[in-house]
């Protein structure tokens, strides 16, 4: 008996992708080109590059199934990822691009046989990682992301929503 498999995962990714799509409502599109730092990504492109972080998933585990990342060309998928994160998008577009690729990826990610994300894929320098580990990394990878835009968040005034939502807890437990 598995306790953790791909339904689990892909409920995971869902919750992480939930409070993503929460921020990016909450940020003002007028704040979209807001970058903290001039060589940072814009809200806007943090955004697309989550929306689209999973696709190196596919590529890695699904349409060309790699046993190794020897060799692998990052490169592409960089271009790629860069080159759909400059491309102009609405606020509307970018949370209906988190949305339906977010689902896209966990209707997939729910699909693997536990076999499959047992697989072992070798790193470059030797290591080796299950599939199943380096899809956690994906959705860890989103979470770094998420962090950095609630920093953005407090230096644009707005009060978290995870914050917002304990706020009432808070004050009852104060009484």
């Amino acid at each position: 008996m598995s306790l953790y498999g791909p339904k689990q995962l892909a409920d995971s990714i869902r919750t992480v992708r939930k409070n993503t799509i929460a921020i990016a409502e909450d940020i003002p599109e007028k704040e979209y080109d807001y970058r903290p730092t001039p060589e940072s990504r814009s809200v806007a492109e943090t955004l697309v590059h989550i929306a689209f972080s999973s696709q190196a998933d596919r590529r890695l585990h699904g349409d060309q199934r790699v046993s190794s990342l020897e060799g692998f060309n990052f490169g592409e998928l960089i271009k790629q990822s860069e080159a759909e994160e400059k491309r102009p998008r609405s606020k509307s577009e970018i949370i209906t691009l988190l949305r339906t690729e977010g689902e896209r990826w966990c209707d997939w990610v729910a699909t693997f046989p536990e076999a499959v994300l047992a697989e072992q894929v070798r790193m470059p320098g030797g290591l080796s990682k299950s599939r199943f580990e380096m899809l956690i990394g994906t959705k860890e990878h989103e979470m770094h992301h998420r962090a950095q835009l609630m920093v953005i968040e407090r230096l644009l005034g707005i009060v978290p929503h995870l914050t917002r939502n304990r706020q009432p807890a808070r004050e009852k437990a104060a009484v």
